[in-house]
């Protein structure tokens, strides 16, 4: 099933996306018991916004090569996990502001993970029962703002740097997916899931190790090689074909009006 969170008028609402591209309301808890209202909309009626608005949003850095035979051997003791705040969240459609003191960020197009229940020490071959499903997301980045000692949290947490989008499927295999994204039309990321150093499972069974995941959060599993500098006016678009297309446009921040 594909779930959406959207807007009508000046409600925000929950529901479901036929394959007709028809919305079917719902009503109640997303990760337990709902039903539907009776409600549907044409999905030319509504404003898509983020899918979820998460509990936490946790990514996962520099997980992916350019081919399997750079795949290495052993992987990394300590994975480079990170945190990115739920204020940076914004759906489709919506602008990515570049910071005012500088003139260009990176777009990272990823596999994005709802997780769907409570989890904690979860071994690697029953974490996918713990996920509710999967959405697309973009790690917008400013490095420029990375500490000298490797810190990355605040060129990962402006508001705006981290679109989601447009649905939640609950029905993919997340091993058999390639993660796209065009700018301006242009291929810049193609690459399938199978090309992630800390695979899938792995991730999350880490996860659950350090921290008690819970409904509602969003793991981002990393961008492809192939992520770029841009600026204001460029069209990014992130896809992953069974579940949609996130399109956001980059613009500079607007100087302060002065009173």
């Amino acid at each position: 099933m594909k779930f959406t969170r959207f807007k009508v008028q000046s409600s925000v609402l929950t529901g479901v996306l036929t394959e007709d591209r028809t919305i079917k309301e719902i009503k109640g808890d997303l990760f337990g018991k709902w039903e539907y209202t009776g409600q549907t909309f044409s999905e030319t009626d509504v404003r898509f916004l983020a899918p979820i608005a998460p509990n936490q949003i946790i990514g996962i850095g520099a997980n992916y090569v350019s081919k399997t035979d750079e795949l290495p051997s052993e992987l990394p003791e300590i994975p480079v996990f990170f945190f990115k705040p739920t204020s940076s969240v914004i759906g489709p459609e919506e602008d990515i502001i570049i910071p005012g003191n500088i003139e260009q960020v990176k777009f990272e197009s990823e596999l994005a993970i709802v997780i769907g229940k409570e989890a904690k020490n979860v071994p690697e071959e029953e974490v996918l029962e713990y996920v509710f499903g999967y959405t697309v997301g973009n790690d917008v980045t400013a490095p420029q703002y990375f500490h000298q000692a490797g810190h990355w949290t605040i060129g990962k947490s402006f508001d705006t740097f981290t679109p989601l989008g447009p649905v939640i499927e609950t029905e993919l295999d997340p091993f058999n997916v390639i993660v796209e994204a065009k700018l301006n039309d242009v291929i810049k990321q193609n690459s399938p899931t199978n090309l992630m150093i800390i695979p899938i499972r792995k991730m999350i069974s880490y996860l659950t190790g350090v921290m008690t995941l819970k409904p509602g959060d969003v793991i981002l599993t990393g961008s492809p090689v192939g992520a770029e500098f841009v600026g204001a006016g460029d069209v990014i678009e992130c896809e992953i074909k069974e579940i949609g297309k996130l399109r956001n446009t980059f613009a500079a921040a607007r100087e302060r009006i002065q009173a």
